[in-house]
């Protein structure tokens, strides 16, 4: 902010030029932001080499400086700094329009509007240059299957019916070695946090494009933010950090931890983190994250085989134990408590906002980690 001072004060020669109008040039200032900030998307969606060069040299440079500072901290710094963030902005349109209304009646030029305005987009622009050097020009890179040759393509229903039923089996033969708790659900244990960086960790010796710093992920002070619009986690842009929903049934948690763990990897689609959650999971040397891959892949792979052979899918689910049941159940039980419109409505801006950023199927993308899943089972 500072240079940009020193350049307009070059520019004009006029000693107290920039503070007579502030307006003025918050208002070139933020156009420069967004100028920018366009300019880098639209360089980085048209050309993978450099958004690969980005990926790879520049963002993890952000990664274990800024993200690392911000994992310091034991809770969420974005889910507070929005709290702080909606506060604040709500008293400063209290204060605009009261400022407003003073100045409508005082008769004074220069509506106070006018000035609250034009910092609002400021900010704006601010976060929105933010959002594009930490995480928008990731979505121009190569994708993980290119990379790692395991481009998705049309399957078959026996190859989906072969996939659930060998996820099946890997389900059955580990829900019996789970501790589970009181009400007989499986039991993730402690210190998921380090455990699932562990994994990320161990899954780059085989990717390398996944190995690298990994910043402490983080559960949310209040999940329910994340729970009342179907959300099971959130990548932070503005503090690099990987948050997920505590309150889920923890077989959740190891799944839903890589996979916002994968976006600081710079993989921002959808069924890409997906594929590489499940992959760090079933590829840990860890009981619990093993059950959490295999039974993440199982719903995702199941949901696709319900859609297209639903007797099929019946008998393969009435192969499962009575403990995976039960975990499949009191999920669904805890989804069915925040059904709303507020869940209907943040699923429409997430559709939205994944399409403006490449990912054409919108939310479906997700399930298209079940291509990856049959690509990978191939190759095995």
């Amino acid at each position: 902010m500072s240079l940009w001072y020193i350049i307009l004060f070059i520019l004009n020669y006029r000693k107290g030029f920039i503070m007579k109008r502030p307006t003025l040039h918050k208002l070139i200032f933020s156009i420069l932001l967004f100028a920018i900030s366009f300019l880098a998307l639209f360089i980085s969606h048209k050309s993978s080499a450099f958004a690969d060069w980005y990926s790879s040299t520049i963002y993890p440079l952000f990664v274990s400086s800024i993200g690392r500072f911000f994992g310091i901290f034991p809770f969420s710094v974005s889910e507070i700094g929005l709290y702080i963030f909606v506060i604040l902005l709500f008293l400063s349109l209290i204060r605009m329009l009261v400022s407003s209304i003073y100045k409508m009646y005082a008769q004074k030029k220069n509506p106070a509007w006018l000035g609250y305005g034009s910092s609002l987009l400021l900010l704006c622009g601010y976060l929105f240059t933010i959002y594009t050097f930490f995480c928008g020009i990731n979505y121009g890179h190569t994708s993980f299957a290119e990379k790692y040759h395991l481009e998705s393509g049309q399957y078959t229903l026996a190859e989906l019916t072969s996939l659930c039923n060998e996820l099946t089996d890997q389900l059955n033969a580990l829900s019996d070695s789970l501790d589970r708790d009181s009400d007989g659900l499986a039991d993730m244990g402690k210190d998921l946090q380090d455990r699932a960086r562990a994994a990320m960790f161990s899954l780059g010796t085989t990717y390398p494009e996944l190995s690298g710093y990994y910043p402490q992920p983080k559960g949310l002070l209040f999940p329910a933010f994340l729970s009342v619009q179907n959300l099971s986690g959130i990548y932070s842009p503005f503090t690099i950090e990987a948050n997920y929903n505590s309150a889920m049934v923890s077989y959740n948690l190891p799944f839903t931890i890589c996979h916002e763990l994968s976006h600081l990897r710079g993989f921002m689609q959808e069924e890409e983190a997906n594929f590489i959650g499940f992959l760090a999971c079933v590829n840990a040397d860890d009981t619990a994250f093993n059950y959490s891959g295999y039974l993440l892949g199982w719903i995702y792979a199941t949901n696709e085989l319900y859609e297209v052979d639903y007797d099929t899918f019946e008998e393969i689910y009435n192969r499962l134990s009575d403990n995976v049941k039960a975990d499949l159940s009191a999920n669904s039980s805890f989804w069915k408590r925040y059904d709303s419109k507020v869940a209907e409505v943040s699923g429409q801006i997430n559709d939205h906002y994944l399409k403006a950023n490449g990912q054409s199927d919108g939310i479906k993308s997700y399930d298209r980690m079940v291509d990856l899943m049959i690509t990978w089972f191939r190759s095995k």
